[in-house]
């Protein structure tokens, strides 16, 4: 009995930790930081912490010519792209509109896995994905549902990550993970992206100066992407004590958590509409996870990066 309540302290643990790192990219954003720059730091912390991890472990790094297409995929789908679209939705939108739509992800996989052949068709499933496109409805919906009206407009940015996500799942359950497990494939990603966006970084002048007097954009950057790895290493630990399925309830408890984040940190608060849309979207989100398959990532070998 006290196993299985360590085992629920942790996965509210990760809630609080992973749902804290939405406000803080707000936070990141908000005196002029963009999203390459930040990504760039955010690769090189994530890399330093699980190279120090794997070095624990005694697990090297495959550098087969298979593992760096995967490291090189999932560092574009499961990184760049997605928080680059979450930095600029960020400046526009409130962190706790974020959270709920992030917490879209399994059910837009649940499509995308139709498509690519991995999943079958399901009624229960399929209304869950209703309840969630009716959920994301009420955010656009309805005049009094975002504090601007021009809000609108940048719903469909911060969709962009939890689809890239989805994606992502979708990408590697299919192909596999080449012997990888979930850890160091974080780990490759981290290193190729670094590499990728310092020059992009620099190019597009958002390089950030780790030298310059730090503000508060600079430790919600530095603590964004400790949270994360701590978190992410924790999950993958969970999943194999507990269960994929056990350990998927962390997403309610990463919206919720960065709902209430939003509100301590930001002083945010929500119309009566984002709470109807948070309720339509947690039934989706319900209907859709899987209740007896375990994901891949039980055998360390899938990955998802939708706290970057």
């Amino acid at each position: 009995m006290m196993k299985r309540y360590g085992l629920i302290a942790l996965l509210v643990l990760l809630g609080l930790a992973w749902g804290i790192t939405m406000p803080l990219a707000k936070i990141a954003v908000s005196q002029g930081y963009r999203h390459f720059g930040l990504i760039f730091w955010q690769f090189v912390i994530a890399a330093v912490l699980l190279g120090a991890i794997s070095i624990f472990r005694g697990r090297g790094l495959p550098m087969g010519g298979k593992q760096l297409r995967l490291y090189a995929i999932v560092a574009l789908i499961g990184t760049i792209l997605p928080n680059s679209a979450s930095y600029e939705a960020a400046r526009h939108l409130p962190s706790g509109v974020i959270s709920i739509l992030m917490s879209t992800m399994p059910i837009l996989a649940f499509p995308m896995a139709l498509a690519m052949g991995i999943d079958r068709f399901s009624l229960l499933r399929l209304g869950g994905l209703a309840f969630g496109l009716v959920g994301v409805w009420l955010l656009i919906g309805p005049e009094a549902s975002l504090p601007d009206r021009a809000m609108v407009a940048f719903i469909p940015l911060a969709i962009i990550a939890p689809a890239f996500y989805a994606l992502e799942g979708n990408v590697v359950a299919k192909w596999g993970t080449y012997g990888c497990d979930a850890i160091q494939v974080l780990l490759g990603a981290s290193l190729i992206g670094a590499i990728a966006t310092a020059p992009l970084a620099l190019m597009t002048g958002q390089w950030i100066d780790p030298t310059v007097p730090w503000g508060a954009p600079n430790w919600a950057l530095l603590f964004s992407a400790i949270i994360h790895a701590l978190a992410y290493s924790s999950y993958v630990w969970l999943v194999g004590r507990a269960g994929s399925v056990f350990a998927a309830q962390v997403s309610y408890l990463v919206t919720l958590f960065g709902i209430g984040w939003s509100m301590v940190l930001l002083s945010e608060s929500y119309s009566s509409w984002i709470w109807l849309s948070l309720l339509l979207i947690f039934a989706g989100l319900f209907l859709v996870q899987p209740r007896t398959r375990e994901s891949p990532l039980e055998g360390g070998s899938t990955v998802s990066n939708n706290a970057d």
